[in-house]
Order: structure tokens, then sequence, then C-alpha cells
């Protein structure tokens, strides 16, 4: 009790320790840290509506991050959404250039993120559809070493909905924040966290768990072997899955097709590039305003339309990713401006690497998706009738994303080029 005093200070008028329970996928020797409200509060923190539309801004995150990534690699997988909680977390402990350099790379304010993200959150949450949206925060409980600004642990349960934790960061930390991840992505992430560095302070992490049938799904006869040509040539046979599509979509010469999710909220979209050009290449030339123009333009036509049945998973360190975007000053140990989250007798507190894990399954029956980010804090309109039906077969490799459908806004963004 004496190292949590000394690590929350002043926070005992606002926060209360209380035992965590298995039921948080968190044990061993974390102790969370709880906000506590009153009616009145928690209905002013309500959202209906959000204030700010951050569906291009989070295309235009996923699409750098997956170009960044496939500059070494012919395929990849990101979840830009999920990304967005960790740093929106994050962004609400920055202050000063760092901040201005976040606020710029993701093309809104904090306030303007942390608006759109509650907004999701609380739109999951009230409706408990196919996504699954959990964020948490584990501090490191050492005495005399962290302080942490009471507004920022306020503002990230406020907008988050995120329990915080105190922890001795030893292996009980890394089986807690594994267990964490586990439990909201229904077993599809597992240990993103290897060990805990001796410098590391604070994780920020986020868990995004995506389960949902098909809105028309496939009959035995639908689902044929067909062969899918990799991204280095070689050729594989592979299950397809056929059907008729009635939502086309276009993009820098690139054809495509949306296919919907039971009740039409989400929907798996895919672009097949020209014959001939690698997809490497159009995903490189690829900008988010024209990926948003294209599925925001989406319209009717009929397409003959067919899908590998494919499982596909993907490890990320993204700080190299988002440096590249303009935000510096955050991963560097004399630059970083984290004072609005708190300090550190060690030295001052900044963003060491962001760790970012996927994994997508499509079968004839729906599709299961998962990520994960974790974010490491260290101290030092109708087509003419006589249009003909499109073709669309994705018997090579090909841009894939998940998509809110309301919004367009991405959950997942992937390039297929092989099959596993």
């Amino acid at each position: 009790m004496k190292r949590f005093l000394a690590l929350m200070l002043s926070l005992a008028m606002v926060f209360s320790l209380t035992a965590c329970g298995q039921s948080s996928g968190v044990g061993g020797k974390s102790h969370e840290l709880t906000a506590t409200y009153t009616a009145q509060e928690r209905n002013d923190l309500a959202y209906t509506t959000p204030g700010y539309n951050g569906s291009g801004a989070t295309t235009a995150l996923g699409l750098s991050l997956l170009q960044h990534h496939m500059e070494e690699n012919y395929e990849g997988l990101v979840s830009p959404i999920s990304v967005l909680y960790a740093l929106g977390m994050t962004m609400n402990g920055a202050a000063g250039d760092t901040l201005e350099q976040m606020e710029t790379a993701l093309r809104g304010t904090t306030a303007d993120w942390n608006t759109f993200l509650t907004w999701l959150l609380e739109d999951t949450e009230e409706h408990q559809g196919s996504l699954h949206l959990a964020n948490a925060i584990w501090l490191r409980d050492e005495e005399d070493r962290l302080t942490v600004n009471e507004s920022f642990l306020q503002d990230i349960t406020d907008y988050y909905h995120a329990p915080a934790y105190a922890a001795p960061f030893d292996e009980s930390t890394v089986r807690d924040i594994n267990g964490f991840i586990e439990k909201h992505t229904d077993g599809m992430i597992r240990d993103v966290l290897e060990d805990i560095s001796p410098l590391a302070a604070v994780y920020l992490v986020n868990a995004l768990g995506f389960e949902a049938e098909w809105q028309d799904k496939y009959q035995p006869g639908q689902v044929q072997k067909g062969t899918f040509t990799s991204a280095d040539g070689e050729a594989e046979t592979v299950d397809f899955l056929h059907s008729a599509e009635h939502t086309y979509i276009t993009c820098n010469d690139a054809h495509g097709f949306l296919k919907y999710y039971r009740g039409g909220d989400y929907a798996f979209a895919a672009l097949l590039p020209p014959e001939g050009q690698h997809v490497k290449d159009y995903v490189a030339a690829l900008t988010a305003a024209d990926l948003c123009e294209a599925l925001e333009n989406h319209r009717y036509r009929d397409v003959i339309a067919a899908i590998p049945q494919f499982e596909q998973r993907c490890s990320m360190e993204l700080s190299e990713g988002l440096k590249a975007l303009g935000m510096t000053d955050l991963f560097h140990e004399d630059n970083a401006d984290l004072s609005a989250l708190g300090s550190s007798t060690m030295g001052n507190l900044y963003v060491s690497r962001v760790l970012h894990e996927t994994a997508i399954s499509v079968t004839p029956q729906g599709t299961k998706a998962g990520a994960a980010t974790v974010v490491e804090v260290n101290d030092a309109a109708d087509a003419p009738p006589e249009e003909e039906p499109a073709k669309v077969i994705l018997d090579r490799p090909f841009l894939y994303m998940l998509v809110e459908t309301n919004t367009m806004t991405p959950l997942f963004m992937g390039v297929l080029g092989d099959i596993h």
C-alpha cells in the first residue's frame, strides 16, 4: 500500500484501490484504479453522434502504416482503429510540440479523437454487435518513481473507458496484459508482450475483436477449388467462395466489391489491381483520398465475385511508420513531452515502441478478426440497366478491408499476397 500511495499521490479522493478479478482478463499482482462518477456525470459523458468524422483520417493512417510495412514485405494487415485507440489515449498525456506533431500526423485534435473514438466505443457497447473494443492502462507501481496526473487518468476513463492498473511490471504483469488482450480478442491475439523492459513505466493497450456472419452465407455448392497466384508467382490450389454481389467499387483502375455481414453495419471490401500490376506497386501509389472516394462512391452493379478462403496474421512495430508521418518527438527520449500524463524520477517519459498484432480468418460462414496495439512508455448511385455484370475473381494478390458501413471507416486494412 505504501508503494501504491507513492505512485498515485493525491488521487485517493478520485480513485479507489480495488482487487482486480479474473473477469477483466487480468489477475496476478495488478490492482485496478477505478474512477468514481455520479449518475449525472456519466450522462454528461455520453455521446450520441461524433463531433468529428474520423473516417478519412482513419483511412489515411491505415494506408500509411500499410504502405510503410509493404516497403519490405509483399503483404500485411493493420487495424488503424486499434492503433488510434492506443494513440488516442497517449495524446491525452502529450503536450507542447509532441502533441502538435501527433495531432498533425493523425489529422485531428485530441478533442476530435476523444469525441469520435468515444462515440464508436459507446456505440459498440450499446449494440453489442460484431465489434468489441477494450482499452486499459498499466502503471509501474514502484515507490518514488512514477507520478501520474489525476486529469490524465480521468480523461482515459471518461473517453476510453479504460481501467488503470498499478502493477509490479514483472512476469505477472506480462501475463496480465497478454491475458487482457487474449480475452478481448476472443483468443485471436496472444502473447503480444514477451517481456517488460526495466525502463518501461506505462503501457497503454487496445484490444479489438470482430466476429460476424455473412448476410448471405455460402452454400456448399458455392465453395469450389481454384488457383490463387501468389505475389511471388507461385500457383496454389485453394477453396474459393463464389457469390453474386451487388455493390461495386473502383479505385485507380482496380475493381472490387462489398460483401455485407449480417445486419449490414459491416462489410468485407476488396480491390483487385489491374492485370499486370503488382499489388505492392498498386498500394504504394494509392492515396487516402482515392480510397475514401472509392468507398463512399460505391454503387449498385451486379458482380460475379469470388473470395479465397484464407487466414492471415501480421505483427508490426509501428514506431518507424509513425515517425515517417512526422510524429518524431514522441519517440525521442529527450524531446518527448508527456507531461500531461505525469512524470518519473528516472527521467523523461517517451514512447519506446508501439506493438501491433492482427489476425483474420475468412470462411464460408463469416469472418473473425482480432487486433491489439500496445504503446510502451519508457521513462529516461444505380448503374444503367444494360450494363454487363462485373467480374472480380480474387485469384491473385489484392487489397481488402473490413469497413463500418455507416461512415465507411476501415476497421482492418490488408493485402493478401499468399494463402497460408
